[in-house]
């Protein structure tokens, strides 16, 4: 398998790499997820946006839905989703990084 078809991230789009962000530091419900999506990355995600991220992510595997709480539908990151988003996260670092040499005086 191909570091590409690894980074099943790199497809799912923005929101869903920042709700798999959100979820990686514990379970949350949809309001929940948008403000912390707004706090931490400055982005607010709009309900359709954000519900269909979440779809497209538990069609993937990368969450999971847990029972819900009166009207609250809570999520979890699952194995594979914190796979793929280690997977994207190193991917993004190294195109980080060769951008900001390149950027430099003289850059490669």
């Amino acid at each position: 398998m191909s570091a590409r078809e690894r980074d099943v991230l790199r497809r799912a789009g923005e929101a869903s790499v920042l709700v798999l962000i959100s979820l990686a530091g514990g379970p949350k419900h949809g309001y929940a997820l948008i403000q912390d999506v707004k706090q931490f990355a400055g982005v607010e995600l709009g309900p359709g946006t954000l519900y269909g991220a979440l779809d497209r992510l538990e069609k993937l595997g990368l969450i999971e839905p847990l029972p819900a709480d009166e009207r609250r539908h809570p999520y979890r990151i699952t194995e594979p989703g914190a796979a793929a988003l280690r997977v994207h996260l190193d991917s993004l670092e190294r195109v980080s990084a060769a951008g900001r040499l390149r950027l430099q005086p003289g850059g490669a």
